[in-house]
C-alpha cells in the first residue's frame, strides 16, 4: 500500500493542476498516459488481451494503436479528476455537455446504468448539479485511506449521495431505494459467478450480473443508461442520456442481460478507445474452461 504522505502529495498535485486550462491539463494527461503505457506492464497486457478477444478482426498493430489511445484517455481521466474534486460548480457546468434529458427522481427512484467508460466519474456532477432528490452509489474501497476519503468527498460535493461499500452487498441499496433514493449502477464488470450468468460480450462468454434488471423490475424503477464521452483538448465532457434496450426489463433476466450487453457493445464501438480495457472483464470462466489472461 502506498503511503499516506504519497497520497497527500498526489492530492496536492491534483489540486494545483485543476487551476490549469482544460486544454493544457488534457495534454499533460495524454503525456501521463504515454508514461503509464511504458510503466504499467500488467495493465498494458490486460488491455491488449481484451482487445484481442473483442476485436479479432483487427490486426495486432491496430489493436496496439487502440490500446495506446486508451492509455492516453485514461491518463487524462486521472489528472482531470482534480476538476471534479476541486473546481467550482460554474466551471464544471461550462465543461459538462449533457445530451438528452437526464431523468430526475422527484417522482420516484431511477436506475442510472453507468458503463465503465474512462470518463465515468463525470456522471456524478452531471446528475448532482441538477438533482433535487438523493442518490445511492456502490463503491469499492481504496487501499489507501487518505485517497479513499478524498475520492468519496469529491463524489459527495453536489447533491445528496449515499455510498454503500461493495462488501455490504445489495440490501442497504434496496433499503435506500425504498426511501426514494435513485441508484447509480455501474455493473458491467466481472464480479464473480454469484447472481451472474455467462452472457456473450463481443462474442466471448462474460460473467454478467443479472441483478440490474431484477432490481429495476422488482422496485418498479425506470432505467436510463448514461454514457460519458471525453472530448478532445479543452472541449470538455459529453454525458449522453440514452434509451435502454427495448422492453428492458422484460421479466426474463437472461434475455435482459443479453440485450444490455448487446446495447453496450454498440456503444463501445462508437468510441472503443474510451472503454475501460484494463479491467479483466473475462476473468471468471465457465467450469472447465481455461483462463484467458
Amino acid at each position: 500500500m502506498w503511503s499516506r504522505v504519497g497520497a497527500y502529495v498526489l492530492i496536492g498535485l491534483l489540486w494545483l493542476l485543476h487551476f490549469l486550462p482544460l486544454s493544457l491539463l488534457a495534454a499533460l494527461g495524454q503525456g501521463l498516459g504515454g508514461l503509464l503505457w511504458v510503466l504499467a506492464g500488467r495493465r498494458r497486457r490486460i488491455a491488449l488481451r481484451n482487445l484481442e478477444l473483442c476485436f479479432p478482426e483487427k490486426d495486432a498493430a491496430e489493436r496496439e494503436r487502440l490500446a495506446r489511445e486508451h492509455f492516453g484517455w485514461m491518463g487524462r481521466s486521472l489528472l482531470e479528476r482534480g476538476l471534479i474534486w476541486f473546481a467550482s460548480p460554474a466551471r464544471l457546468r461550462r465543461i459538462l455537455h449533457v445530451k438528452g434529458n437526464i431523468a430526475l427522481s422527484e417522482q420516484g427512484s431511477v436506475m442510472w446504468y453507468l458503463p465503465h467508460f474512462v470518463g465515468l466519474e463525470w456522471v456524478g456532477p452531471a446528475i448532482m448539479l441538477n438533482q433535487k432528490a438523493p442518490g445511492v452509489d456502490i463503491f469499492q474501497r481504496q487501499s489507501n485511506p487518505v485517497f479513499d476519503r478524498y475520492m468519496l468527498r469529491g463524489r459527495q460535493r453536489f447533491g445528496e449521495t449515499a455510498f454503500v461499500d461493495r462488501s455490504e452487498g445489495i440490501r442497504p441499496v434496496l433499503r435506500l431505494i425504498k426511501q426514494g433514493y435513485s441508484f447509480l449502477n455501474a455493473p458491467d464488470q466481472d464480479f464473480g459467478i454469484k447472481d451472474s450468468a455467462f452472457v456473450p460480450f463481443f462474442g466471448v462468454p462474460a460473467c454478467t450480473l443479472l441483478a440490474p434488471a431484477k432490481i429495476a423490475q422488482s422496485m418498479k424503477m425506470p432505467v436510463q443508461p448514461l454514457v460519458v464521452t471525453m472530448l478532445p483538448g479543452g472541449q470538455g465532457y459529453e454525458v449522453e442520456a440514452c434509451e435502454p434496450p427495448a422492453n428492458y426489463p422484460s421479466g426474463d433476466l437472461l434475455a435482459d442481460a443479453h440485450a444490455m450487453n448487446a446495447w453496450l457493445e454498440a456503444r463501445i464501438r462508437r468510441h472503443p478507445a474510451q472503454y475501460l480495457w484494463v479491467h479483466r472483464r473475462f476473468k471468471t470462466r465457465p467450469e472447465g474452461e481455461a483462463g484467458l489472461y
